[in-house]
C-alpha cells in the first residue's frame, strides 16, 4: 500500500553508481523523461542494470550536497514492448552469458519468439551459431535467476514487505522459495529469527493453501520471546505471553497452549516458575542461567587459598605501585582478596581503576595467576593500560571459534589462572558471563569491576544488579569521589544524576573552560545547527587541543528523527569532511569517522570499534579503514557493518571515554529519557561535556528512574540454590 504523498516514476536506468549485493541497495541514474530528466535514485533494486525499464513508488527528498534525489520503496521491471527493447536489456548484462553482440544475434534469429524460447525453451538457444549446450544451460540459468528474484521482490511488495528483505530470503531459498513458502511459509520464523516472523505471516495471508494456526502459534510465541530477548529478558510471564499471543496475533489460549507443550518437548523452550510465577524461557537461556546459578553457588563454597590477610598491603602498595589506598579501597581490596566472587563497584573518580591495579599487584605477589578481561575490545585495551599488563575482551579470553559460534574453553579445557578481573562488567550478559563462569578452575577467583548504574548490557540478562540482589556475592561501593576527581564538574554532575538530582546546567560560552555546559535550544532544527557550529568551531577545540572529527563524540538517545544519529551523521560528515560523492556511491569519504556494528572476530574489530576511513578504492571495491594503528579492509559488499560515527547511539558509546562529548537532548526523546542514560553520557567524557536541548528533558531524565525492568530469574534462583543448599553443576 502507498502513502498518500507517494508518486510513481518510470524510465530506463542510465548508470548503476552503486549496488551492495548483500541487501539490493542501489544508487543509480534513471532517465524518467518528460520534464524529470535524468534524477538520482535510492532504494533496494536486486542486480539493477543499465538499459532496464523500471517504475517506481515512492518520495523526493533532499540531500544537503546532491540536491533533489528520489527515495523509492516499490520498484517494478517493466518488461520491454518492443524487440528492441528486448536487445537493450539483454545488451546490458541484465543476463549472465549474454552481451551486446550475443543480444544482437539473439534478436535477429527468434526474432518476436525469443522471449518465449527464453521462459520455456532454452534448448533451443543452440540454433544460434557460437551457443552450445553449456552455454544455452547457462543462460538459461542466468535468466531464470533473474527472473525469480524480480518475482520474490514484487510478492514482497504486494505483501506489504520491503524488497529490502528479499536478498536475504534468496540467500536461504534460492529459486526456490515459492515452493518453500508455499508449503511452510514459518519455516521463514525458524530459519532467519528476529525478523523472520512477520515476513512470514504476512507471506501466509496471501498463500493458497491454509494457514496452519498451530504451525502459526509456534512461530509466534518464538519470535515474542526473542523479541523479549533482544530487549534484555531472559524469559516472558506465561500470563503476558498469551496476552501478546492474543492481542497482537489474534492466536486463541488453547491454541498457544498447546503450541506451547509441542515446543517443549521438541526442547525449544522451557516453561519454569520464578519467584512464583509461570514463566517461559527460550532453551538456552534457561540452561544458561540455571546453570551459572549452580555454579556460582558451588564456587562461593569454595573459598580461596589465599593467606591471611597481610598487614604489609599498604606498603607494597607503596613500594611498587607508589600509591596509597584509602581505607575505603583498602577494606574493598582485602575483601575481595579472600572471596570466591566478588563485585567492586562505584561511580566516576571513586578508585575503581586504582583498585584493580592494586588488585593485579597483590595477587601476583602471592603467586596466583591473574587474567584480565573486558567485554568490548576498547575497555580491554583502557584496562591493559590501566593495569599495564595484558587485557584481552572476554571472547578472544575463551577462544570463540566463527565457524560453529561457540568458545573453545570450557570444562574440559579450563581458563589456566588463579583469578579472572573483569573490567566493565555491567556490559556482560547471561550468555558470555555463563560462559566464562564454565571456563573457569573450580578454585579460580572472579572479581567483577563496574558501575551497576550504568545502562545494561546489550543482551539479555542483568548479571551485576542480579548478583548484588541475589545475597550469594559480595558487593563493595565505592562512594567517595577523591578530591582530584572532585575537581571535575563532569564528574560531581554525574554524581548529582547518579542520586537523582539535577546537574549543574552552566550556560556555554566559548571563551570560558567549563567542563560542564549547556545550551538551552527546543527546536529540533536549532538543536542541529548547534551541534554542528560546536563541532566546526575551531576556537575552543583549540584552547583544548582537540581535532573536532576525531575527539568529539556526539552521544544521541536515538537513531531516527532530526535530532537522531542517522540525520546528524549527514549533516556532521558534509561539515566536518565536505568533499564530492565518491566512486561507486559510497556514504563514506576518505577521512570519515566510522564504527564496526557487528562483532567480527576473523578481522579482530568489534561491535563498537571507531576508525578512519583511509581510502576508498573503486577499481578492487575495497573500503580500508584505520583502528589505532591497525588497518582493516572491507570490500563494498560488507559495507553494512559499518556506520558514520560522528554521532552514535549512548548505548554505542558504553565502555568508550571520549575527550568531549556533546549530548543533544529534548523532550522528543522521552521514550528513552532515563537517568541511567544520562548517567551513561557523562560519564563518556574525560574533559567537557555539552548538553545542547531542554532543561526540561534533563529533568525528565534525572526524575525516570523507572528504567524497564529486566525480567531474569538469576537473582531468585541463587537464593533458592542458598535456601535448599543446592550446588554443584
Amino acid at each position: 500500500m502507498t502513502r498518500s504523498r507517494d508518486i510513481t516514476l518510470e524510465g530506463s536506468i542510465e548508470r548503476v553508481t552503486f549496488h551492495n549485493p548483500d541487501n539490493h541497495f542501489t544508487i543509480a541514474r534513471l532517465d524518467a523523461g518528460g520534464q524529470a530528466g535524468q534524477i538520482t535514485i535510492l532504494g533496494h533494486l536486486p542486480a539493477p542494470r543499465a538499459g532496464e525499464r523500471v517504475r517506481l513508488t515512492g518520495q523526493w527528498e533532499k540531500h544537503p550536497r546532491y540536491g533533489q534525489q528520489f527515495r523509492f520503496s516499490t520498484c517494478r521491471v517493466v518488461m520491454p514492448e518492443d524487440l528492441a527493447g528486448l536487445e537493450g536489456m539483454l545488451a546490458s548484462g541484465s543476463v549472465k552469458g549474454i552481451g551486446p553482440k550475443l543480444a544482437r544475434r539473439l534478436v535477429e534469429h527468434f526474432g518476436e519468439d525469443l522471449m518465449q524460447v527464453l521462459e520455456s525453451d532454452p534448448r533451443a538457444l543452440t540454433e544460434v551459431k557460437g551457443i552450445g549446450p553449456q552455454t544455452a544451460a547457462r543462460i538459461a540459468r542466468g535468466w531464470q535467476h533473474r527472473r525469480e528474484m524480480r518475482r520474490l521482490s514484487e510478492f514482497l511488495t504486494n505483501i506489504g514487505v520491503s524488497p529490502v528483505h528479499g536478498a536475504r530470503i534468496f540467500t536461504l531459498y534460492g529459486e526456490n522459495w515459492e515452493k518453500v513458502l508455499q508449503k511452510d511459509p514459518y519455516r521463514l520464523a525458524d530459519d532467519w529469527p528476529k525478523a523472520g516472523f512477520l515476513i512470514a505471516d504476512a507471506a501466509a495471508r496471501h498463500m493458497e493453501n491454509p494457514v496452519d494456526e498451530g504451525r502459526r502459534a509456534a512461530a509466534c510465541i518464538c519470535h515474542l520471546l526473542e523479541q523479549a530477548a533482544e530487549s534484555g529478558h531472559t524469559y516472558l510471564a506465561r500470563d503476558d505471553l498469551f496476552a501478546a499471543c492474543d492481542a497482537r496475533f489474534n492466536l486463541d489460549f488453547h491454541t498457544v497452549k498447546a503450541s506451547l507443550e509441542q515446543l517443549e518437548q521438541d526442547l525449544r523452550l522451557v516453561q519454569d516458575t520464578v519467584d512464583g510465577g509461570a514463566a517461559v524461557y527460550p532453551a538456552h537461556l534457561h540452561r544458561a542461567e540455571c546453570e551459572l546459578g549452580r555454579r556460582l553457588t558451588a564456587k562461593m563454597s569454595l573459598p580461596p587459598e589465599i593467606p591471611p590477610a597481610a598487614t604489609g598491603l599498604r606498603e607494597l602498595l607503596g613500594r611498587r605501585l607508589a600509591i596509597s589506598l584509602s581505607d575505603e579501597q583498602l577494606e574493598a581490596l582485602e575483601g575481595a582478596l579472600h572471596l570466591p566472587v566478588a563485585i567492586i563497584t562505584g561511580g566516576p573518580g571513586t578508585g575503581k581503576t586504582t583498585l584493580v591495579r592494586s588488585l593485579t599487584v597483590v595477587l601476583e605477589n602471592l603467586g596466583r595467576k591473574v587474567l584480565l578481561a573486558a567485554p568490548t575490545g576498547r575497555a580491554a585495551r583502557r584496562l591493559a593500560g590501566a593495569a599495564g599488563r595484558p587485557a584481552a575482551t572476554i571472547h578472544k579470553m575463551l577462544g570463540y571459534n566463527l565457524n560453529s559460534g561457540s568458545f573453545e574453553r570450557g570444562p574440559d579445557d579450563p581458563l589456566d589462572c588463579e583469578a579472572v578481573i573483569v573490567d566493565e562488567a555491567s556490559m556482560v550478559d547471561l550468555i558470555l558471563m555463563h560462559n566464562l563462569v564454565r571456563a573457569m578452575p573450580a578454585g579460580a577467583q572472579l572479581i567483577l569491576v563496574g558501575d551497576v548504574f550504568q545502562l545494561p548490557a546489550i543482551g539479555p540478562g542483568n548479571i551485576l544488579a542480579d548478583l548484588m540482589a541475589s545475597g550469594l556475592v559480595r558487593a563493595f561501593e565505592l562512594k567517595t569521589v577523591f578530591r582530584q576527581a572532585a575537581e571535575s564538574t563532569i564528574i560531581v554532575n554525574a554524581h548529582r544524576v547518579r542520586t537523582g538530582r539535577m546537574p549543574e546546567l552552566v550556560p556555554w560560552r566559548p571563551d570560558r573552560c567549563d567542563d560542564f555546559c549547556f545550551i538551552e535550544k527546543h527546536d529540533p532544527e536549532e538543536v542541529v545547527r548547534c551541534v554542528v557550529d560546536l563541532c566546526t568551531n575551531t576556537g575552543w577545540t583549540r584552547d583544548l587541543e582537540i581535532n573536532p572529527r576525531h575527539n568529539i563524540q556526539v552521544l544521541v538517545p536515538m537513531h531516527r528523527g532530526k535530532v537522531g544519529t542517522i540525520n546528524l551523521n549527514q549533516v556532521l560528515q558534509q561539515a566536518l569532511n565536505p568533499g564530492r560523492q565518491n566512486p561507486g556511491g559510497l556514504p563514506f569519504r576518505p577521512g570519515d569517522k566510522v564504527m564496526q556494528l557487528v562483532n567480527d572476530y576473523s578481522r579482530e574489530v568489534f561491535n563498537g570499534d571507531i576508525g578512519q576511513v583511509l581510502e576508498i578504492d573503486p577499481q578492487d571495491q575495497v573500503v580500508r579503514v584505520l583502528y589505532g594503528q591497525r588497518k582493516v579492509d572491507y570490500g563494498f559488499a560488507e559495507i553494512d557493518s559499518l556506520s558514520l560515527a560522528y554521532a552514535i547511539s549512548v548505548h554505542k558509546a558504553q565502555g568508550s571515554e571520549y575527550p568531549v562529548v556533546i549530548l543533544p537532548l529534548l523532550t522528543q526523546h522521552y521514550v528513552l529519557l532515563q537517568r541511567n542514560l544520562l548517567y551513561t553520557a557523562i560519564t563518556r567524557a574525560k574533559q567537557k561535556v555539552i548538553i545542547v536541548g531542554s532543561a526540561k528533558a534533563v529533568r525528565v531524565a534525572v526524575r525516570n528512574n523507572q528504567d524497564h525492568r529486566r525480567l531474569s530469574g538469576l537473582a531468585w534462583r541463587i537464593s533458592e540454590n542458598l535456601a535448599t543448599g543446592k550446588s554443584g553443576v
